[in-house]
């Protein structure tokens, strides 16, 4: 046995190889990012997982010649523990030839599907990457190589997949973001097909990096992106915080939390959260906090579709998925993008398994040229359908106005499996007084006017549509929780476990 190839040899050969490639790449790149207050690809991976639990898988796979030139092909990955539960991670590591994409690293990034599958485990991608490696895809052989798996972009949500976007994001960190059930941005990165130089290459338009793939532009503008903040740190802080809501997998109910001291405190008060003048707005999401536990609204896409919201709570520990128009933003009018966010919402509730509550105060759509423009007919119906899939538990409760197809939409008639309304509620085709000028002609200052008023008002009452049992419940307003806690009780999925049918799993993924 040669000196070269004894015990004490090889094993001074792994310790080399191994720091090596924990070392990422030159020393300089990391001290910039340091001092810019980035973290790198492996800090974190720490902050994501709970302490001392990562295991890494494919720490010494590399592209090329020389492993030095491209420690772990510049993609770390391996599995940890978040929150006690068993998880799998891609971290991007931009020190390493930009994180670029090469038929190697696509392997591990596979690989790590292929386990969360099987194996039940949330899928989490901190994303920042140049893009496919040139010259390794340039020619005919690589780019031959690369579809080899034909469901490599194929989601049937078997488990939850979350990513953050932490940097310049082109090629397969912008893929999987967009495939990801849950997406966060910190302000400063970019999630775009390709960077601001190449469009320029390509088109001769001269675009700025930001405009095309900012934060504002996926938050506001295309609804990409269920968060936005300011640092690493609250971006991974995040993607824990939203795991916490879901299953480890489709196969199970979402997890039971204990229910924090001072919940359902102020419920004694929540009517006053109300104006006395109907037509004059509020707040929903003080509503809606009030009735969560304490300290459990997660609200997802604030900024896109405002006068719609979505997003994840609990209710005496249960994980539920609240849907709710708010007043405050177009008198509570669902916007196409309001209707889009919610249809993508309930694709993930149904997915998961997670109860969904309504809470409704909706005058209609949003009308006009530029609804249609932007296919009103078909982004309701998208709504609409996916409401009518879910399978999951579906509770509405009227607050105050909903009238037309919003009612459906909202969970009114057989969409929800209970409908309860506060006595402030008001149901109908339309606002009385735009229903009084359509049927008599008349309007405000005629003749009759406020009696006719006052009658279609009576016809709208949620007692009206209590005696005919088309709501189960007229509810005083300080007994919302508690109702909804018992409700979900009693609307549990026990002949499945807790899993419902998940006919919307394979829903595109923004549609």
């Amino acid at each position: 046995m040669t000196q070269k190839h004894t015990p004490a040899a090889a094993l001074e050969e792994f310790e080399k190889r191994q720091a090596m490639a924990q070392g990422m790449g030159a020393a300089e790149k990391l001290r910039r990012r340091q001092e810019a207050g980035r973290m790198d690809a492996r800090a974190r991976l720490d902050r994501l997982f709970d302490a001392g639990s990562f295991s890494e898988v494919g720490l010494f796979a590399y592209s090329g010649e020389d492993p030095a030139q491209a420690p772990a092909d510049g993609k770390i990955a391996g599995y940890g523990r978040i929150g006690g539960r068993e998880a799998a991670a891609v971290s991007n590591d931009f020190t390493v030839m930009g994180a670029s994409s090469t038929i190697v690293n696509g392997r591990k990034i596979g690989h790590m599907k292929r386990v969360a599958a099987q194996r039940g485990l949330p899928l989490v991608f901190l994303g920042e990457s140049s893009g496919a490696r040139i010259p390794d895809t340039m020619g005919a052989t690589g780019m031959g190589a690369s579809g080899s798996d034909p469901a490599q972009y194929m989601r049937l949500r078997e488990t939850p997949w979350a990513a953050a976007i932490l940097g310049p994001c082109f090629g397969s960190s912008s893929w999987y973001t967009c495939l990801s059930d849950f997406k966060v941005m910190r302000r400063g990165a970019l999630l775009s097909v390709s960077s601001a130089q190449l469009v320029r290459q390509a088109t001769g338009a001269s675009v700025e990096a930001e405009e095309l793939g900012g934060w504002r532009l996926h938050s506001e503008g295309t609804g990409l992106v269920d968060l936005v903040v300011d640092t690493d740190e609250e971006a991974i802080d995040a993607i824990r915080r939203f795991l916490s809501y879901l299953p480890s997998h489709a196969g199970e109910a979402p997890p039971r939390q204990a229910v924090p001291a001072g919940s359902g405190e102020d419920m004694d008060r929540i009517l006053d959260l109300l104006p006395a003048n109907r037509t004059q707005v509020y707040d929903m999401k003080k509503v809606l906090r009030a009735v969560v536990d304490k300290d459990s609204f997660f609200e997802l896409k604030p900024g896109f579709g405002k006068s719609g919201i979505t997003a994840l709570a609990r209710i005496g520990g249960h994980s539920v998925g609240l849907i709710a128009s708010n007043p405050l933003q177009r008198g509570g009018a669902l916007q196409i993008e309001a209707c889009q966010k919610i249809a993508s919402f309930i694709v993930l509730c149904d997915s998961f398994n997670i109860p969904l509550v309504n809470f409704a105060d909706v005058p209609g759509f949003a009308i006009g040229l530029d609804a249609e423009l932007k296919a009103a007919p078909a982004r309701i119906m998208n709504y609409m359908s996916a409401l009518q899939m879910a399978t999951v538990p579906k509770l509405t409760v009227i607050v105050r106005k909903l009238y037309g197809q919003a009612y459906l939409n909202m969970g009114g008639g057989r969409n929800s499996d209970e409908v309860a309304a506060w006595p402030t509620g008001e149901i109908g085709f339309m606002a009385p007084a735009a229903a009084v000028t359509v049927v008599h002609g008349i309007g405000p200052g005629d003749a009759g006017f406020e009696e006719k008023i006052e009658a279609f008002e009576r016809e709208t009452s949620p007692w009206a549509m209590a005696g005919q049992f088309s709501v189960q419940e007229v509810l005083r307003p300080g007994d919302t929780r508690d109702y909804l806690i018992r409700m979900l009780e009693v609307h549990q999925l026990r002949a499945t476990g807790g899993v419902g049918q998940r006919l919307l799993r394979a829903w595109p993924c923004y549609l």
